[in-house]
């Protein structure tokens, strides 16, 4: 399975608008922002990888003004920690990322009050990403750029799911309550029938109502109807852990999160 989740990162990266590829290395860069986030290396499984490598491949970053960053699943480049502390790189992160098929997705009942749908217009679109980036303590805002991203994917075969209040809900910080976006999730176009889950964001006064397994379930529950064999994602912390686990999602390998001081 580390293989499996590592190729698709691979084919998403080489699917961005300016990826790049540097020896063993695959940049997937958006120059529509300079997130870390959104711009960030992965090796090839199983390649060979050396010091020469990983100078080429901090240039290219440089060149393109994004700070060097790189996220695999561990197995699949054994050395490379090494080799990328060596040259300054600073472990970010250590995740372990979970997997779910369609025999143990579970389904919950949507919470009453709220319903789930395909963001279809562009102030669906910002409003799903405002939520999420509401959610994960950013500012509630959508630039062009970010709604054209998620544009993009979802024209690519990417899912993404929208949650708003469709009863009397209390109103959030905004003032707004009936159909106002509470949250979302997506999951990013498939690649050789794996696709990765993201974004799955509760703004805070709609929380531990059962929505955040709700979205969760919708979003995997399109990629295995759009014939997707296997669907994952990483969690933040000990709660999301439970809430993807009730859903279906299992542990299946770690991954690393790398970047320059």
């Amino acid at each position: 399975m580390d293989s499996r989740i590592q190729q698709s990162v691979v084919a998403s990266l080489s699917a961005r608008p300016a990826a790049t590829e540097i020896g063993p290395f695959v940049l997937g860069l958006d120059p529509g922002t300079d997130s870390p986030h959104a711009n960030y290396a992965t090796p090839r499984p199983g390649a060979a990888v050396t010091g020469a490598d990983v100078t080429r491949m901090v240039a290219a970053f440089r060149d393109a003004g994004r700070r060097p960053r790189l996220e695999y699943v561990t197995t699949c480049a054994p050395e490379l920690e090494a080799l990328l502390t060596a040259a300054g790189f600073e472990v970010e992160a250590r995740h372990e990322y979970l997997v779910c098929s369609a025999r143990t997705l579970t389904t919950p009942d949507v919470p009453d009050g709220f319903e789930l749908r395909q963001p279809v217009s562009d102030e669906d679109v910002a409003a799903l990403i405002s939520a999420q980036n509401e959610a994960f303590g950013g500012e509630p805002v959508a630039s062009p750029a970010d709604v054209d991203r998620l544009r993009r994917r979802q024209a690519e075969g990417g899912v993404a799911v929208l949650a708003v209040s469709a009863g009397d809900v209390a109103p959030g910080p905004d003032g707004q309550g009936r159909g106002a976006c509470v949250g979302g999730g997506q999951a990013v176009p498939p690649r050789d029938a794996v696709s990765e889950v993201t974004g799955i964001a509760v703004r805070r006064p709609y929380r531990r109502r059962g929505l955040a397994g709700a979205i969760t379930a919708a979003v995997t529950a399109r990629l295995f109807a759009a014939d997707v064999g296997v669907a994952w994602l990483e969690a933040s912390g000990e709660e999301s852990w439970r809430v993807y686990e009730r859903v279906g999602y299992r542990p299946a390998g770690r991954r690393l999160y790398l970047r320059l001081p």
